[in-house]
């Protein structure tokens, strides 16, 4: 080709002329082989690098508004053999030009000059290189000089782009190029993988292809086959109507696809063998392998995207959702009967969310669902125990003291000077909600809860089988993956710096080389913790400050409404820092990981996960950590109050005790998090990133682009899908506000349920529409996710153990009704809880101002604790009845602790693991293929016996098998 030629002839120019070149563009050239084959390690420093020519500009540039075939061989062939099909409309349908080549993968990358000038200014680039000693008298240098260092650095990208791209020809695969066509500044490459590459690839993938035989599915024994269908008959209503959720009787045995074995497969129509997704799943793994080796270094895909080379890579939507001339697609049916709040009572399409966008997609959305059904019966436990409270508050002797004026008890002030004495039958309102979330049902909820969990886990491991099964991935292994781009650019630092070049594959990173890195993160680690400490220590100061601050106030109505007011704006404070702090700890997580540079992308995605939850779960649980366990445990007592920052009082419980407050912090970090942060965000962050793309574009063309853009380039303007793992993560949180302190919050299971309703037509409406198609991952489980709902649900059944037995009084109750109480019951039980202050033990200078606030002198006060009178032998120690309380306490803990880990560990050993019928199923597909095998290997004998009759050799057999 003319383009070759003079490729090879600026080449020639170029190494005569020296290497002027080189050093502007910060090359350097080297005579030495490479030690290893080509194209072996993504990031290895290339020996053979050819310098950059400057007056090639124009190569294939008349070829860039589309695709001839003289540039693809193949074409005109293909051309011929499809002649009998209909070519598609390449506007509706992701298709090239012609309308036969289905685009399975997009490459796009900045153009910075009109196609028009681009010939020009490459031909007199040479000549102004030449002559750059010299420039005119009115040019300015330093301009000359930028204006060079930009054509030289878009020549030479665009030679890197032109090798990766005769790469990727030579894989067999095939390209068609726009630049500048619609969308200014942007071209776009589309590659088509044919039949053949298809063939290649899935047998180096193992990729399980539905072969010719069927076999019929069992549903198990004639009552479990008639419980399924008369399950299915009462569901049907609830089913999307969507053919892959159909129950069916037959399914085509699957094995991994082999060239050689083609007659075993299901070839009756090959424009479906290969689905979208695998098509495009394939093409990625071509574009991984391929590499770019006349740079410098050795570069991959990833280094290629990170260097700006290419900007973005993404696999095409099947096609539009609306519109008249709308064509009927898998998105299309994903929109209409998934992606809509409307259906939001029906079950998901499963089947179908794993054929458009991977199984590892798809198992997130079936494990959502079957986490938001499991959540159905906890709710309703929840409501009845919420219930259970509001009909028995009435009856309730504790609250009913506290409400009764004749007891007459008189409290001592809540903080120094400001605060005077106060009545309890002021808390009547604070005790009588109270009782609502502490009471007898609460035990019992926090136990079915446990169990909950439990049953969930194993509900989920019984479900992910039966999905491996219908998936073909119950065989199905992890491959080594390949390293990461990062992690080979380290290992070729680190073999440059030994005098004696090693072999390709035997450096790798060691502990001693991540050990700077392995410090950075504990320490980082651990000054975050502390920071999130110390934001929650502020606003312990700030509800001190402003509970004293109220007390001072000359407003009646401020006066009144001091605690709420507290215990509301500090909550709301807490939501805000929580939401602000999330994203700084993921940004730091991310940066911590890349710092120490994991090999492969799965191990680097196992230490993002883990570090991002210890720094969201420490930010989203330390303040309702602190209400539930240490405030109001170390405040000291009246006369000897603890102090912090020399003034600041610790601020103590009310009457009924924390556990009204610990249910507002978490109804609304719960709620807040989940309407604000999770939603909205999510609602509202891709909507405005949208808009942001489409500015460049003017608004007069907007509407005449939209109607003439194909499918790739609208998918240009959808947001770039950057993983599961943000979705997992505020589930993960979730799950943690529904079973870790689910004992002082039993509507929380309800709040959840709601808002998963919602969030799985969002997540659906966010990915048909608002992001890019992501690359289909072939995965069997959910990963390291599975772990930390596991470690929740463990340490769940200690919190709530401690939650009952401390932040309750649910272990008082009991204590004094069969110890103390002289007839049984919880009659004179707020009076056993009080102790008695002497007022002329204050401090002094923290005595209140104004002593006769109640219209009396008071000389003895009460206060919540259990210490001795002040005229005993030990006055203000604690009482034999704080002892005897505190066993009770923890004797609570440890036995309920023991008995619900028992009962859990019960469940999980009679519910199996893999279905019944999953098994026999499984069994019966490995004898269906041994059968398969020798039935072809019996017809294969046959077929060669019929067409060469000759008497065949008799071969003996070997002696180890006579």
């Amino acid at each position: 080709m003319k383009g070759e030629d003079d490729v090879n002839t600026a080449r020639k120019d170029e190494e005569a002329e020296g290497s002027a070149g080189e050093k502007l563009l910060g090359f350097n050239s080297t005579e030495e082989q490479p030690s290893g084959p080509r194209g072996q390690d993504s990031m290895w420093r290339n020996e053979k690098y050819e310098t950059v020519p400057l007056d090639v500009k124009g190569i294939d540039e008349d070829n860039s508004k589309g695709t001839t075939d003289s540039l693809y061989p193949q074409t005109a062939l293909r051309k011929a053999q499809q002649g009998s099909d209909r070519p598609k409309d390449a506007k509706l349908s992701p298709y090239f030009q012609d309308g036969l080549r289905r685009i399975d993968y997009v490459l796009t990358y900045h153009v910075q000059k009109p196609q028009s000038t681009h010939k020009q200014s490459s031909k007199s680039c040479l000549c102004c290189r030449r002559n750059r000693k010299n420039p005119p008298a009115h040019e300015d240098p330093e301009l000359a000089a930028q204006e060079q260092r930009l054509d030289y650095h878009e020549d030479d990208q665009r030679l890197r782009r032109e090798e990766f791209e005769e790469n990727l020809r030579e894989m067999g695969l095939e390209m068609e190029r726009e630049e500048g066509t619609k969308i200014p500044g942007v071209g776009f490459l589309k590659i088509h993988a044919p039949w053949e590459v298809l063939c290649r690839e899935a047998e180096f993938m193992k990729l399980k292809m539905p072969t010719i035989k069927k076999y019929e599915v069992s549903q198990g024994s004639s009552i479990v086959e008639k419980v399924n269908t008369f399950m299915q008959k009462v569901t049907a209503p609830l089913q999307p109507k969507v053919g892959e959720n159909r129950m069916e009787n037959e399914k085509h045995l699957s094995y991994p696809f082999s060239r050689e074995k083609q007659h075993l497969f299901d070839l009756s129509d090959r424009n479906s063998f290969f689905d979208s997704k695998t098509r495009s799943s394939i093409v990625y793994e071509i574009l991984k392998r391929t590499k770019c080796t006349r740079a410098k270094y050795i570069m991959g895909i990833s280094s290629l995207l990170g260097s700006g080379i290419y900007t973005e890579a993404y696999p095409v939507h099947d096609g539009d959702i609306d519109g008249v001339n709308a064509e009927t697609n898998d998105r299309k049916i994903l929109y209409e009967e998934w992606a809509s709040y409307s259906i939001f009572y029906k079950y998901q399409p499963i089947g179908l969310i794993r054929k458009y966008f991977g199984e590892k997609v798809g198992l997130y959305f079936a494990w959502l669902g079957v986490y938001t059904q499991m959540l159905i019966p906890a709710a309703i436990v929840g409501v009845i125990v919420f219930l259970y409270g509001c009909a028995t508050v009435d009856d309730n002797i504790p609250s009913m003291e506290v409400c009764d004026e004749r007891n007459n008890i008189t409290m001592c002030p809540m903080c120094d000077r400001a605060c005077s004495y106060w009545k309890l039958v002021t808390a009547c309102g604070t005790a009588r909600a109270s009782h609502l979330f502490d009471n007898a049902a609460t035990v019992f909820f926090a136990i079915f809860m446990a169990l909950w969990a439990t049953m969930f886990m194993e509900h989920w491991k019984r479900r992910q089988m039966r999905l491996n099964y219908v998936w073909d991935l119950t065989s199905f292994e992890d491959a080594e993956s390949q390293p990461r781009a990062e992690y080979e650019f380290h290992v070729m630092k680190k073999s440059l710096k030994k005098e004696q070049p090693p072999k390709a594959g035997n450096v790798k990173l060691t502990c001693t080389d991540r050990m700077p890195a392995y410090m950075t993160i504990i320490v980082m680690m651990v000054f975050l913790i502390c920071v999130t400490l110390a934001i929650v220590f502020g606003v312990v100061l700030y509800r001190v400050s402003i509970m004293t601050a109220l007390h001072m106030s000359s407003i009646p109505t401020v006066r009144t409404n001091i605690r709420a007011t507290v215990k509301t704006t500090a909550a709301i404070i807490n939501l805000i820092i929580i939401i602000i702090m999330d994203e700084v700890y993921g940004a730091i997580a991310r940066w911590l990981t890349v710092m120490e540079v994991p090999k492969t992308d799965k191990s680097f995605e196992e230490r993002l996960i883990f570090k991002t939850f210890v720094l969201k779960f420490a930010n989203a649980f330390t303040p309702i950590v602190y209400l539930a366990f240490f405030r109001g445990r170390i405040i000291g007592r009246p006369g000897k109050y603890i102090y912090v920052m020399g003034s600041y009082r610790m601020e103590e419980c009310a009457h009924a005790g924390c556990l009204m407050e610990l249910c507002i912090q978490l109804c609304i970090t719960m709620l807040g998090k989940q309407l604000i942060q999770n939603n909205l965000f999510e609602i509202g962050v891709p909507k405005i990133k949208k808009l942001l793309r489409q500015r460049k574009i003017d608004k007069k063309h907007q509407e005449e682009l939209n109607k003439t853009l194909h499918r790739h380039e609208k998918d240009h303007f959808l947001g770039p899908f950057v993983g599961l793992n943000p979705e997992y993560m505020e589930m993960i949180i979730q799950f943690g506000m529904v079973t870790l302190f689910v004992a002082s919050f039993p509507l929380a299971p309800l709040f959840a349920l709601l808002n998963n309703v919602i969030e799985i037509r969002l997540d659906a409406k966010k990915f048909v529409t608002e992001l890019r198609r992501p690359i289909a991952v072939r995965a069997k489980d959910i990963g390291i996710w599975y772990t930390l709902l596991r470690g929740l649900s463990k340490v769940a059944v200690i919190v709530n153990a401690f939650v009952i037995s401390f932040t309750s009084d649910f272990i008082p109750r009991l204590v004094y009704q069969y110890m103390y109480s002289p007839d049984g019951t919880l009659h004179g039980f707020v009076n056993h809880t009080l102790s008695y202050f002497n007022v002329s033990h204050f401090q002094p200078g923290t005595e209140p101002l104004q002593p006769m606030h109640l219209g009396y002198k008071v000389e003895v006060c009460r206060y919540k604790d259990y210490r001795d009178p002040p005229w005993s032998d030990t006055p203000y120690q604690f009482s034999r009845e704080f002892w005897a309380i505190l066993a009770a306490r923890l004797a609570f803990v440890i036995v309920f602790q023991n008995v619900v880990m028992l009962m859990s560990d019960f469940v999980d050993w009679l519910i199996p693991d893999i279905p019944k019928d999953i098994s026999v199923q499984i069994h019966k597909e490995r004898n269906l293929v041994v059968e398969l095998f020798m039935k072809a290997e019996r017809g294969k004998k046959y077929r060669n016996t019929i067409g060469d009759p000759s008497p065949q050799p008799l071969r003996s057999r070997p002696s180890s098998q006579a």
